[in-house]
């Protein structure tokens, strides 16, 4: 008992030593991520004596969980030590190596890997592999091989094991990144064998996430990755290198496993009636496809070709997205907007927008991308920017006048259009489309729903916000004046309203509605002369409402 109890106190007093924070740099204590390790310079011959590095992996062998799990920690902390604590690159690449052996030894055994909290613990451990050595000090060390192919083995495992892994594979896939991107550096002849590995945990990460679908999710919301789209971007944030290592077979493969997918969800939408729970199978595995290829194209870093054939092949992707996007809205499918799977495969269409635009439509990439637009035009007759804007915008308005349910759709609708607005180049260019023209001219609760859903009402500002960019780029008072005719429609019913009836619910959510809508406009007034503008709108003709629904309202928050 004795014995157990000063185990116990060893490893938290070192646990603890070993998260000091030695320069003051105020470690953020919510997340589990840290930089590297300063040790101060005295601790040097400890931490190069090996049988302190050894005592932690003894101790993760003889202990169960949870001080396993704490030896672990301490372990994770020595691996991140920084570079200059040694007395030379001897001394480091032997420290590395015992590391090395030390993961190597729990990888053949599996030793306390079936404790979920060691298992993530061991997975930061490989993780910390990434930040503090580079591929060419891994190549040289003794063992290399044995230790590169037990961690692919460990990490399809994992991929397999999705249930068990989800949040844990991402260190994996981090360290697989890492490695990749260090290809190009990597001098000398001794091999990295990551041309055997790479394109097998690249397919076995997709196949876990069409597993995943399969299988389903529980009935609690927030165990849905396809949920939470900004997560779920930055936990696909190192897939794209591994993707892009071996970029012609990766994209083969993508392709391959979605044309059948998307074939059977374009039959699907001729059918009058159909299975919910399959289609929703569907969408799921659909969603995740334009999750992985809108991560691909966020960055355009590649290792394995040039660059032309790079954006070849992005093109390739893309063109089975926007073939997607012409299905989504048509027969049986233009009925499901209110399935949340519709609306997750919805929100993927919109991210991977959001990606292509900053990659090839924004005001940087106007010219840079002749060969992309070549295989587009090849594939959808698609062959320049303004064509593509349109596709985008008029998902962007069929998305405005279908959704009224879903305030996660609209706001990432609006929040993409808005991106697209306030650019100068792309915002030039919307102006041009027939679309945006109807959207600044018709801007109202006929056309677009969502306008009258109360809820909703906060998504207003936005819209109209992004209604006043695309105004006041065109600098026309006459332009402004017909624009804003919906506003003066919704002022003239609101002036004539008799007294009696203005403390009633619908004259409340019209006012409320209207300075929403006004709020987004006055947003947009980025000079003197927009301003200007919209004042002399309001003032004086429609300043004796306003006053009035303050001396009315004055007991009303959301009105005042």
């Amino acid at each position: 008992m004795m014995v157990s109890r000063l185990r116990e106190l060893a490893l938290s007093l070192s646990l603890k030593c070993l998260s000091f924070d030695f320069v003051g740099t105020s470690i953020d204590e919510s997340s589990e991520e840290f930089g590297t390790v300063q040790i101060p310079s005295p601790w040097r011959p400890i931490l190069e004596d090996p049988s302190t590095l050894q005592i932690f992996f003894d101790y993760y062998t003889i202990t169960k969980a949870p001080l396993s799990k704490e030896a672990l920690e301490c372990l994770v902390r020595l691996a991140s030590v920084r570079r200059s604590l040694f007395t030379n690159d001897a001394a480091r690449s032997t420290f590395l190596a015992h590391l090395m052996t030390g993961t190597k030894d729990i990888l053949q055994t599996g030793q306390g890997l079936a404790d979920h909290d060691n298992y993530h613990e061991f997975c930061r451990l490989l993780g910390r592999f990434r930040v503090n050595y580079q591929l060419s000090e891994l190549v040289n060390v003794e063992g290399y091989s044995d230790w590169i192919h037990l961690v692919a083995e460990f990490t399809l495992k994992s991929l397999q094991s999705w249930q068990w892994a989800s949040s844990s594979v991402y260190y994996l896939l981090g360290l697989w990144s890492r490695l990749v991107t260090s290809v190009p550096y990597l001098k000398g002849d001794a091999p990295s064998l990551l041309d055997e590995f790479v394109p097998k945990i690249t397919e076995g990460f997709i196949t876990s996430r069409f597993d995943s679908v399969q299988a389903g999710f529980p009935d609690d919301l927030s165990e849905n990755p396809l949920d939470n789209v900004e997560l779920l971007q930055d936990q696909l944030e190192c897939f794209p290198y591994l993707c892009r290592f071996q970029y012609e077979s990766s994209s083969l493969y993508i392709i391959s496993i979605m044309e059948p997918v998307l074939q059977t969800y374009t039959e699907r939408a001729r059918l009058q009636n159909n299975d919910n729970s399959e289609l929703s199978v569907i969408e799921a595995k659909l969603a995740w496809i334009v999750h992985i290829i809108a991560a691909i194209l966020k960055i355009k870093q590649s290792t394995g070709c040039s660059v032309e054939s790079q954006e070849v092949i992005d093109a390739e992707l893309s063109a089975r997205v926007l073939q997607l996007i012409n299905v989504t809205d048509s027969g049986l499918h233009s009925q499901r907007y209110c399935e949340l799977s519709k609306q997750r495969l919805d929100r993927a269409i919109l991210t991977f927008f959001q990606h292509f635009r900053k990659s090839y439509v924004g005001d940087q990439a106007m010219h840079s991308s002749k060969q992309l637009y070549a295989r587009l035009s090849e594939l959808l007759g698609l062959h320049d920017h303004l064509l593509l804007l349109n596709v985008i915008v008029s998902k962007i308005a069929t998305n405005l006048k279908c959704y009224t349910v879903s305030e996660e759709v609209i706001d990432h609708t609006l929040s993409l259009f808005l991106e697209l607005a306030s650019g100068y180049m792309t915002g030039k260019l919307l102006l041009k489309l027939d679309t945006v023209k109807f959207v600044v001219a018709h801007h109202t609760k006929e056309h677009f729903p969502f306008l009258e859903e109360y809820r909703c009402s906060r998504s207003r500002t936005t819209f109209y916000y992004t209604i006043g960019w695309l105004i006041f780029m065109e600098d026309s008072p006459v332009k402004f004046k017909s624009s804003m005719d919906p506003l003066l429609q919704v002022f003239i019913s609101l002036e004539s309203a008799p007294d009696a009836m203005f403390r009633s619910d619908a004259v409340k959510y019209a006012l409320i509605g209207l300075m929403r809508d006004l709020r987004g406009i006055a947003m947009a007034t980025n000079s003197r002369r927009t301003y200007g503008l919209l004042f002399d709108w309001l003032y004086p003709a429609h300043m004796p409402l306003l006053l009035k629904g303050i001396s009315h309202w004055t007991d009303t928050p959301e009105v005042e």
